[in-house]
């Protein structure tokens, strides 16, 4: 096999990886059923991830990065940072029955057990807050923002943030998405010296 190929089967069992967990979940997903749905044999999946800690964890980083590349792509763009926090807000919301979320969810369940998954989980989650936290502090420094703590900001918002998606996620009607994105600008403009209405 070439290395391109390898790198396209590789590209396509961790896609198919995705798709399993979220239709079995973390914890009851195993190679075994990434084989099958991939089409290949348990050997060649266990070719490339030599464990099954090791196919959820980079399943699951995968994932991630699909969403932390749309983030980069609006921290690196050149627009003002009042609106690359609009832009990051929106990308935060979960759109129905969010695959994205889903896959975060489980990543975070199950990293209470599986070490391999809580470093990727932990170092892919504190990606969005250095990123939150360098748009607030760029804000400050051209004054569209007042924050003393960009840092402690971006914990906050971000926490916020997460909470309530994860209710939109996994509770259907306990919120709308409205109320979702009504109260993360409520609370982002109050980090922020901000009013709410300046974030739509």
């Amino acid at each position: 096999m070439t290395r391109r190929a390898a790198e396209i089967r590789l590209d396509a069992l961790l896609r198919t990886a995705c798709d399993v967990i979220v239709e079995r979940g973390l914890a009851n997903t195993r190679t075994a059923d990434v084989a099958e749905a991939a089409g290949v044999s348990q050997a060649l999946v266990f070719y490339h991830f030599a464990t099954k800690e090791r196919l959820l964890a980079q399943a699951f980083a995968y994932a991630v990065e699909q969403d932390l590349a749309r983030l980069d792509a609006v921290v690196r763009s050149t627009a003002p940072p009042l609106t690359k926090l609009r832009r990051m807000l929106r990308l935060y919301t979960p759109a129905g029955r969010s695959t994205s979320w889903s896959i975060w969810i489980e990543g975070w369940a199950e990293s209470l057990r599986t070490p391999e998954l809580e470093k990727a989980s932990r170092r892919l989650d504190l990606r969005w807050r250095q990123d939150l936290a360098k748009v607030i502090s760029d804000g400050v420094a051209d004054g569209t923002f007042e924050c003393a703590d960009p840092a402690g900001a971006a914990w906050r918002i971000n926490a916020v943030m997460d909470g309530l998606a994860v209710q939109l996620a996994v509770h259907e009607r306990v919120l709308t998405r409205r109320q979702l994105t009504e109260w993360i600008r409520l609370v982002a403009a109050r980090e922020l010296g901000l009013e709410p209405a300046q974030l739509d």
